[in-house]
C-alpha cells in the first residue's frame, strides 16, 4: 500500500546555526514530496516576524508548499489581518489557525477568543482563498471540561469554515480511531489528519506529553529506562514503534501523516524508511 499525503512541521528559526540546521533538514524531507510543509506561530506573537520569514524561505528556497500557522492569542484584528494579506502575497494557500497559549505573564488576549473566531474571521475576508485547516485532539484537549465539550469546539470550527484536521500527537491509535468515529456521529465530515511524533529525545518528550496532555504509555517509559545510555538501541525501538503506529493508521484509512519534526530529519526519515 502506498503512503498517503505526507506533510512536515517545522519552528521558525531565530539564529544562523538554526537556519542551518532548518535548511539541511528541509532538503532531506523535500526528497519525499510532502503535499505541503507548515511552520508553527510562537504564543503572543514571540515569532511575529520569524514564522513570515521562514514560510518564504521554505517557499523560495526549497520550493515547499509552506502553510504558516496563525494564532489568535495575543493578536489583534488588524495585525492578523496584515499577516494573511503578507501570507497570500507571498503565494499560501493553506493557514493552519489555531486559537494558540497565552504566555505567562501576558495580559492581552488578543481580539479573537477561540479558534473558531479565526477560522471565520480568515473565511470571511478570503472567502475560498485559504484552506484552512485546524487543530484536532484525540486524547482531548488539556483545557477542556469533557470529551464532549472538545468535540464540540472541534465542531464549531468546522462549521465556521474550517476544511480540515490535524491532531495533537498520540502514541495510541485506538485513540485517533475511537475520536473519528465520535467526530464522524457529530456530523464532522472534514479530513482528520494524525499528527506523528517521532521520537528522539525522551525526556524532552516527557515535558512537551505534561504540557499539551498527550499520553505515553507506561511501557514506553519502562522500555526506554531499560535501555539506558544506549542510544542506538532507543533509536531503533523508537522508529519501529512510530513506524508500526503509522502503518496502523495507515490501514485505517488516516487520510494522511503530518510529522513533528522539531526541525530534524532523522527521526521522521527513520520512520518513514520503515513503511516504505
Amino acid at each position: 500500500m502506498p503512503l498517503p499525503a505526507l506533510s512536515f512541521e517545522f519552528y521558525p528559526p531565530k539564529t544562523d546555526e538554526q537556519r542551518a540546521q532548518l535548511d539541511k533538514t528541509a532538503a532531506r524531507l523535500k526528497s519525499l514530496k510532502p503535499d505541503y510543509v507548515s511552520c508553527t506561530f510562537g504564543a503572543g506573537g514571540s515569532t511575529l516576524s520569524y514564522t513570515p520569514e521562514t514560510i518564504e524561505r521554505l517557499h523560495a528556497h526549497h520550493g515547499l508548499d509552506a502553510a504558516p500557522h496563525l494564532s489568535c492569542v495575543g493578536g489583534t484584528r488588524a495585525e492578523l489581518g496584515e499577516l494573511l494579506l503578507r501570507y497570500k502575497a507571498m503565494g499560501c494557500r493553506r493557514i493552519v489557525a489555531l486559537r494558540g497559549d497565552l504566555p505567562s505573564g501576558m495580559g492581552r488576549a488578543g481580539d479573537f477568543r477561540y479558534a473558531s473566531d479565526l477560522v471565520e474571521f480568515i473565511r470571511t475576508e478570503y472567502n475560498g482563498f485559504f484552506h484552512i485547516e485546524v487543530a484536532a485532539y484525540p486524547e482531548c484537549h488539556p483545557q477542556a471540561d469533557d470529551a464532549l465539550a472538545d468535540l464540540r469546539n472541534f465542531k464549531r470550527k468546522v462549521e465556521a469554515g474550517a476544511n480540515g484536521a490535524i491532531t495533537q500527537y498520540f502514541y495510541n491509535a485506538d485513540a485517533y480511531f475511537r475520536f473519528v468515529d465520535d467526530a464522524r456521529r457529530l456530523g464532522i465530515d472534514v479530513p482528520i489528519v494524525p499528527g506523528i511524533m517521532p521520537i528522539s529525545n525522551f525526556t524532552q518528550l516527557r515535558r512537551f506529553s505534561e504540557a499539551c496532555g498527550a499520553e505515553i504509555p507506561r511501557w514506553i517509559g519502562k522500555r526506554m529506562q531499560a535501555f539506558g545510555d544506549d542510544v542506538d538501541s532507543v533509536r531503533e525501538f523508537a522508529s519501529d514503534f512510530v513506524a508500526s503506529l503509522c502503518q496502523r493508521l495507515i490501514d485505517g484509512g488516516a487520510p494522511g501523516l503530518h510529522f513533528y519534526t522539531l526541525n530534524l530529519s532523522k527521526p521522521t526519515l527513520g520512520v518513514l524508511a520503515r513503511l516504505e
